[in-house]
């Protein structure tokens, strides 16, 4: 006797999709009363966290090619003094250190918990006091696709899942309509999708790419999400798909590849009105538009990633990734030329930043939106270049990184680097030690978040990570 196929046993119901239809709506109503992790409701449904969590959500705002730390949120005032001179320690390599380099820009005390900030900064320095500054970030290699990977995927020696992944494994999506982690206008060098890639997680937990660096933000979109079949028709195509799938299925056996692409295509269905709808910027308003730098060309491409962000977050979207990059100039990547290259960039991105903090905190989103702000490491307090364009070389041992909103204490300084901003040297926060916060402000325990492949038990911050508790408010 053959089996009975999908599509047989829908229509011998007699009610069809009506009937699932109910059902979806059903679940929908009663995910708030029952267990999300025994709903049923597939891979991406929500699921509880180990402990109350501070953040539901997290905007990364990633910024490529390590943005100098001394000359934007790390004050460093021997540096003036000393510019010039030799740098007096031992370089962390045993290399020649060479000769310090002033900031070309002033620091000003801003908010009301007065941390300095540079004149770069201006539009983010109104924002401070939601702001927590770790001035004692540290990694493992100077090289940026080494280095973008273990800030990505807590490994720079194999491939692994990205925090993304991670963290829509752990708990899951808000919105079923949506996937669980987007990342907009990524780039595409340095390791390029492993960086947003599930590695052996489920593909279910893999980064959808909106757009990439190559592109201007307004081309960023999903491709083919403007389907020219109807609705219905595109329905009975996917079925029919699925009903093939499955019977393949029969013969070779569960695979969670198949699972995964099942589920992919019926979410890439559900998102044929959705996603539309998020990156419709028409109902917004012009001051919400001028506030995130809409109006002018030098911050417009950035502003709307920042403006479809704080769009996806309150859609329910777990993780969201905005990328500042270039795939010509590397962006933030200054050995030579940095007054030129750091004016640019900065430039392009305070406005938005400031912009997405005031925006997401006046709609009452910032309390459980955690937005993240850094790159792959940070710069040298030494001169590198040429001497009419100097720039500062790559410095992995001590840089900055900042969180705001989400559980964390505004308005504060974190850790700090040596005199002259070269090595992490108080309250040190290794990459590890920053991914295991960032998991406890969601909910998440580290050492609990694993996932067994290869007769290994894997997660994130590998052996190590130490949750840096001082900053959670």
């Amino acid at each position: 006797m053959n089996p009975v196929t999908r599509r047989q046993m829908l229509q011998q119901s007699g009610v069809g999709f009506g009937y699932l239809a109910a059902q979806a709506l059903l679940a929908e109503e009663s995910r708030a009363d029952a267990p999300a992790s025994i709903s049923g409701e597939g891979p991406l449904a929500p699921r509880p966290p180990h402990f109350p969590a501070r953040a539901k959500r997290i905007i990364f705002l990633f910024m490529v090619g390590g943005p100098s730390h001394v000359d934007t949120f790390d004050f460093k005032p021997l540096l003036k003094r000393d510019h010039g001179r030799p740098y007096p320690f031992q370089r962390p390599s045993g290399d020649a250190a060479g000769t310090l380099m002033a900031s070309p820009w002033k620091f000003h005390r801003a908010g009301q918990c007065g941390i300095p900030v540079s004149e770069l900064f201006p539009n983010v320095a109104r924002c401070v006091d939601d702001i927590c500054f770790i001035n004692s970030v540290h990694g493992t290699s100077p090289a940026h696709n080494l280095a973008t990977l273990k800030l990505h995927t807590g490994s720079s020696d194999f491939r692994r899942p990205s925090i993304g992944s991670w963290i829509t494994y752990g708990l899951g999506t808000e919105n079923r309509d949506l996937p669980g982690f987007v990342t907009i206008c990524p780039t595409l060098k340095i390791f390029g999708n492993t960086t947003w890639s599930s590695a052996m997680l489920p593909a279910t937990y893999q980064g959808t790419m909106i757009g990439n660096a190559r592109s201007a933000s307004d081309d960023a979109s999903v491709g083919y999400i403007h389907a020219r079949l109807p609705e219905r028709i595109q329905r009975l195509q996917l079925d029919r798909l699925l009903e093939m799938n499955r019977a393949h299925q029969q013969h070779s056996g569960p695979e969670t590849a198949f699972e995964a692409r099942i589920a992919s295509f019926e979410l890439a269905f559900r998102m044929q009105s959705s996603m539309t709808e998020a990156f419709d910027l028409a109902s917004e308003t012009q001051a919400t538009r001028r506030l995130y730098g809409l109006d002018a060309p030098e911050t417009r491409s950035f502003g709307r990633r920042c403006l479809l962000a704080r769009r996806l977050a309150e859609r329910g979207v777990r993780f969201i990734q905005v990328t500042h990059a270039d795939e010509t100039t590397n962006e933030w990547d200054q050995h030579y030329s940095i007054v030129q290259g750091h004016t640019k960039n900065s430039r392009a991105v305070d406005q938005p930043i400031a912009g997405l903090l005031r925006d997401l905190k006046a709609r009452g989103l910032l309390d459980d939106t955690l937005v993240w702000w850094g790159g792959e490491f940070g710069r040298t307090p030494t001169v590198q270049g040429q001497n009419d364009a100097p720039g500062r070389d790559h410095n992995t041992e001590g840089f900055t990184m900042w969180l705001a909103g989400g559980g964390v204490k505004g308005g504060l300084r974190y850790g700090s680097t040596d005199d002259y901003g070269w090595v992490a040297a108080e309250n040190k926060v290794h990459i590890h030690d920053l991914h295991a916060t960032i998991l406890h402000l969601l909910g998440l325990d580290h050492e609990r978040l694993t996932y067994r492949h290869a007769g290994q038990e894997l997660r994130l911050t590998n052996v190590s990570g130490n949750v840096a508790r001082d900053i959670i408010s």
